[in-house]
């Protein structure tokens, strides 16, 4: 075991023994520069209370759930933006866990300003807990690699839990694999078909909190199920590709508003069926991806996307810089829709660069390949690098670049380019 992974396992340890009366938590959502949401479920109905302050040890502002019951959720508002807090989740007799120095958040930084950035990218994870190991090696990659910090925030892109979504597999596959990464750092999330398997999703949205009033940047979209958010210079949108796909559905009509008015320096977008692959999915013969790629992607790159994040194919693909390409793999002209052909790395090709007021250009990856692998042809003609491999992805955003990196289960970087913006 490598010194880094000892230090990581110390300080910030993948596994945790859930507390007495714990079931699920404590877990991050919807970061803002003032404020944060914090849950939790217990094992029987209680009140909820979050202690928290600015030192481990000195927990003293607190701020109580709404409601009694086993799932409890607390807004923590008033907050001062870029800073970091530490807190502990329990009852009003008692705390449940946190108070050391592993229970910690960080808002949201001001508006306008432009930290470095660091997101943790994880599709088709929900394997978790079942006896495979693959999630777990995925996840345990990470703090080995030489290239690990703790995320700003971390995104899942659907498939959070195999096979139907029940409330159990998203405690084994979710909570009970991530318990200390969910306590530190924000998680975002897509939905997926397979989250959509008991009750149309109820378990999914009953554990998760998503913006739909425009609480954290971005114009409200009134459902969990679509919703947008900001985090320094970086614009986030994430689409329900299980939903309504025609070009004239309230969620497109809401996309299209919401860019508008973005001002942003990067806009990622993120959803789980991809406009392109040929991996265990087929973008070609498969109706829905094509109704996304049809119907979302001229509106995401008509406002300059940079971006775009999926899952449901069990491979990693990446296109190379492209723009306009609607149809199927066929009618892909390399000398009209790619702006940029090369692989995007400095140390090689170039990176990939753009202009503010000329943004044409979207690199496309499909990273489903973070609970197993399936195969598939692996030719789609967009892609610049296709691998049949487990890992997840790591971005780092500072400034006017983007860098996106995809992390095999050895902790090697197996593919990699970047984007500038001048």
């Amino acid at each position: 075991m490598s010194l880094r992974l000892i230090l990581f396992c110390l300080i910030f340890p993948a596994h945790a023994v859930p507390a007495d009366g714990l079931s699920r938590g404590p877990y991050l959502q919807m970061p803002s520069p003032d404020a944060i949401t914090v849950c939790w479920q217990t094992e029987e109905a209680t009140d909820g209370m979050v202690r928290y302050g600015m030192k481990p040890g000195e927990l003293g502002e607190i701020a109580r759930a709404a409601e009694s019951g086993r799932e409890h959720e607390v807004r923590l508002t008033g907050l001062d933006p870029s800073t970091t807090y530490y807190y502990s989740v329990g009852s009003s007799k008692i705390v449940m866990a946190g108070g050391s120095a592993d229970f910690q958040f960080k808002t949201a930084p001001k508006p306008g300003s432009v930290p470095p950035v660091r997101v943790w990218v994880l599709g088709d994870s929900g394997t978790g807990g079942d006896g495979s190991g693959r999630a777990e090696k995925v996840r345990d990659s990470y703090p080995n690699s030489p290239h690990f910090k703790i995320p700003d925030l971390w995104l899942m892109l659907g498939d959070n839990a195999y096979p139907n979504n029940t409330e159990n597999e998203l405690t084994q596959a979710v909570f009970d694999t991530y318990p200390k990464m969910l306590a530190s750092s924000p998680l975002w999330s897509t939905y997926g078909n397979h989250d959509t398997a008991t009750d149309r999703g109820a378990p999914y949205f009953n554990a998760f909190r998503f913006p739909t009033k425009g609480e954290c940047g971005g114009q409200p979209s009134g459902t969990e199920h679509h919703y947008s958010f900001d985090y320094a210079n970086i614009h986030f949108v994430c689409l329900d590709s299980e939903g309504d796909r025609r070009a004239d559905s309230p969620m497109f009509k809401w996309l299209e508003t919401d860019l508008a008015a973005s001002e942003k320096t990067w806009l990622i977008a993120f959803w789980h069926l991809p406009p392109y692959s040929k991996g265990s999915h087929d973008s070609d013969t498969e109706r829905a991806l094509g109704e996304m790629r049809s119907n979302a992607l001229p509106i995401l790159e008509k406002h300059g996307a940079d971006l775009v994040l999926c899952g449901h194919s069990h491979s990693y693909e990446r296109s190379m810089l492209i723009n306009g390409h609607y149809g199927s793999s066929s009618e892909f002209d390399v000398a009209t829709m790619a702006v940029n052909h090369f692989n995007g790395r400095p140390e090689s090709e170039g990176a990939y660069r753009k202009k503010t007021g000329a943004e044409k250009g979207t690199v496309y990856v499909v990273g489903g390949n973070s609970g197993k692998i399936s195969g598939g042809k692996l030719n789609h003609p967009v892609m610049k690098v296709s691998e049949n491999r487990l890992g997840s992805i790591i971005l780092d955003i500072e400034g006017g670049r983007l860098q996106l990196r995809a992390l095999g289960t050895d902790g090697e970087v197996f593919d990699s380019f970047t984007i500038t913006k001048e």
